[in-house]
């Protein structure tokens, strides 16, 4: 019976997620990135965050409830690779540069590169068709950043 009465306080069905975009499919990939040392950090949150708000123009408050829905496509996510094409296919060399970037920015974010971190970045850069050297220069420019 008690738990038939906390059923009726739950949502029955979830919200379904919405079909990923290029913002979606890089959000994913910085909360993957963020998350797979498994110690998800405020710091990694909130650069999440202000990196989605650089990017895509959103105010705090849009960028936040971007985040929570990339939480959500990362929790629910194909691999890393299908974010990484979906991105290389409806975006130009320069949001995928600039993606490349931010991975890397979450990457050095708590200033350790973990070995998982890099791996989903390799495998996002690859599956954007970005050069070794793209990453290189990009990890540069995030070092720089921090």
């Amino acid at each position: 019976m008690l738990k038939k009465f906390f059923q009726a306080f739950r949502p029955s069905d979830p919200a379904p997620l919405p079909d990923p975009d290029a913002e979606l499919a890089l959000g994913a990939l910085l909360v993957r990135v963020a998350q797979s040392d498994r110690d998800y950090q405020l710091e990694e949150i909130s650069l999440i965050d202000r990196i989605l708000a650089r990017l895509y123009q959103h105010n705090a408050i849009e960028a936040a409830k971007v985040r929570a829905t990339c939480e959500k496509l990362h929790a629910a996510a194909p691999e890393t690779d299908t974010f990484g094409r979906l991105i290389r296919e409806t975006t130009g060399l320069e949001e995928r540069l600039a993606a490349l970037d931010a991975l890397w920015e979450v990457v050095l974010a708590d200033g350790e590169q973990q070995e998982g971190e890099l791996k989903i970045v390799e495998e996002a850069r690859i599956a954007m068709g970005l050069s070794f050297k793209d990453s290189e220069a990009a990890r540069r420019r995030a070092m720089e950043k921090v």
